[in-house]
């Protein structure tokens, strides 16, 4: 073997070698579209969870601007929330089944997300006049809430239903939003910059959790291009 021809040659095959890896990750790159979240419109969603006067809608919805009540009395609207991605669900403190289970999978997710600025969790409750602003307190304190990421929030009931049915289309059940309306969902909805919904989870579902966090992180790469 001509070992001095080896010495010689060894740069430009290593050259070649790098380059080789470099093409064919670029030519992989090119070749595998980056994942995107879909868009949300009414028209998207399942037609039982939308309001009929919004089934028509197939671009362009928009989360509805909010007035609400937060753990701390304070006054909570989408401008909060304005160049942020956040999670939304619906919930009541008093509730013994699917809330707690909900609360702690959000409580995960505000744990994941804490040192984040761009990620916050907005949740309502949907027997706000029971749900006062001491008991969202003591509730936001035993549930371990970081007040600058996660609002625990109240405010009227037509309003906070109105959101539920029209804004996040996260409830089955019908109703004007009057006194004997309830609505209970597991649904956590994910939320971006533009308030456009991005994606469905069950709040309940580990599974989901863990697909949700993985779909913050996809939607957090949409604002690095």
């Amino acid at each position: 073997m001509d070992t001095q021809f080896f010495k010689k040659s060894f740069p430009t095959l290593v050259i070649m070698g790098l380059f080789s890896v470099i093409m064919i990750y670029a030519i992989y790159t090119l070749l595998t579209p980056e994942k995107k979240l879909p868009i949300y419109n009414p028209a998207d969603v399942n037609p039982k969870l939308v309001d009929e006067s919004l089934l028509h809608i197939r671009r362009n919805h928009k989360v509805l601007d909010f007035k609400l009540i937060n753990q701390n009395g304070d006054t909570i609207t989408q401008e909060d929330y304005k160049n942020k991605i956040y999670v939304a669900d619906f919930f009541f403190t008093r509730c013994m089944t699917i809330c707690p289970v909900m609360t702690n999978n959000m409580g995960k997710l505000q744990e994941v997300f804490k040192d984040d600025d761009d990620i916050k969790f907005l949740s309502h409750s949907v027997t706000p006049v029971m749900d006062s602003v001491p008991i969202l307190k003591e509730y936001a304190i035993k549930k371990g809430v970081i007040d600058s990421k996660w609002n625990i929030t109240t405010g009227t009931k037509k309003h906070i239903y109105e959101l539920a049915r029209k804004s996040y289309f996260a409830v089955l059940d019908e109703g004007d939003g009057g006194l004997q309306d309830f609505i209970h969902t597991e649904n956590f909805v994910l939320v971006d910059k533009k308030r456009q919904i991005r994606g469905y989870y069950d709040g309940t579902d580990l599974d989901d959790i863990q697909r949700l966090i993985a779909d913050i992180k996809i939607l957090k790469n949409e604002y690095l291009d």
